[in-house]
């Protein structure tokens, strides 16, 4: 990953979290929707069907695009379009282009659609928040709830002390943005909000999801990251934990995962990345690897299927 592209650090990690912790992620950012889903019945990822809906329209390349299925209490069917906007620079047409998201859904599936957006930029006055139009006594008017994270700067003894990944998450894109042209400062920010995690006694699999993020979005250049994992290892001996060989495991793993949703698309199309669901649920990296490798040789994707689908696997 090139450190002069500082947007390209947030796509995958944040489209990894958000499929791992989605409650969490609604209940941290948009309390008041999550206390209306019915938690019992499990969300549904909908990432094809979504770029099928907008696949023709002029709207660029998204970073992090989701559409979830979800149940409200009370029984009600829901479609929600989660669309997470983390880039460093503004759009000035990016108000429509949440208009236009939300009409292409609704047109398709004929139920509420609730859009919603992270703005992970640095203008602080960028708050785009409606789109709308009045003509000759037709008036349309959109509205859409939007969570700006710098505003999360004012407020860091609350990230620190929630129990919520969200907030080492959120924790890990500020300090990324903070220390852009810093990197010994990054380095020291990033080996804080390991020391956080390993004192906050999270799960075993939460404390790896979550370094992996923290990996990915605090880049270092080669000479600081050996500092910094010396640090960690130092760090690991005070605390009597060992998570360095699963950390860097985590951060190979986000990398295959990449390679090969890039892979998939390139070759087989963007249908093809509704495996990315099941790929995505494997932790053996040489069955990852395989995946990757596979990819090139592979002549459909029943045949891809096969290297990860053994028949002990089906039962």
């Amino acid at each position: 990953m090139s450190d002069n592209n500082p947007q390209t650090e947030f796509d995958s990690p944040w489209k990894q979290i958000l499929q791992l912790y989605f409650e969490e992620f609604m209940q941290f950012f948009f309390p008041q929707a999550h206390a209306e889903i019915d938690w019992t019945q499990q969300p549904e990822f909908l990432d094809q069907e979504l770029q099928q809906v907008v696949r023709d329209a002029e709207l660029g390349k998204r970073l992090a695009d989701k559409l979830v299925k979800i149940y409200r209490l009370g029984g009600d069917e829901a479609w929600v379009l989660v669309h997470l906007e983390i880039q460093s620079q503004s759009e000035f047409d990016f108000s429509e282009r949440m208009f236009t998201y939300n009409y292409r859904i609704y047109d398709r599936y004929k139920r509420p659609v609730a859009s919603l957006a992270i703005l992970g930029d640095e203008r602080t006055n960028w708050r785009p928040n409606q789109f709308g139009y009045e003509l000759f006594g037709c008036m349309v008017n959109f509205q859409f709830p939007v969570i700006k994270l710098i505003d999360y700067q004012q407020r860091q003894s609350e990230l620190e002390a929630s129990r919520n990944p969200l907030a080492t998450v959120v924790m890990a894109h500020l300090a990324a943005v903070q220390t852009r042209n810093d990197r010994l400062q990054r380095k020291q920010q990033k080996l804080s909000l390991v020391r956080k995690l390993y004192q906050q006694g999270f799960e075993r699999e939460d404390v790896l999801n979550l370094l992996a993020f923290v990996d990915w979005v605090l880049t270092l250049p080669q000479d600081l990251e050996r500092e910094f994992q010396l640090e960690v290892e130092q760090l690991e001996a005070e605390q009597r934990m060992q998570y360095v060989t699963s950390f860097e495991r985590s951060g190979i793993r986000l990398g295959l995962l990449e390679g090969i949703e890039l892979g998939l698309e390139l070759k087989f199309g963007a249908e093809s990345l509704s495996l990315m669901s099941e790929i995505s649920l494997l932790s053996d990296i040489e069955q990852l690897r395989a995946i990757k490798e596979g990819i090139k040789t592979a002549a459909t994707i029943a045949e891809l299927r096969q290297i990860y689908q053994s028949p002990a696997n089906e039962t």
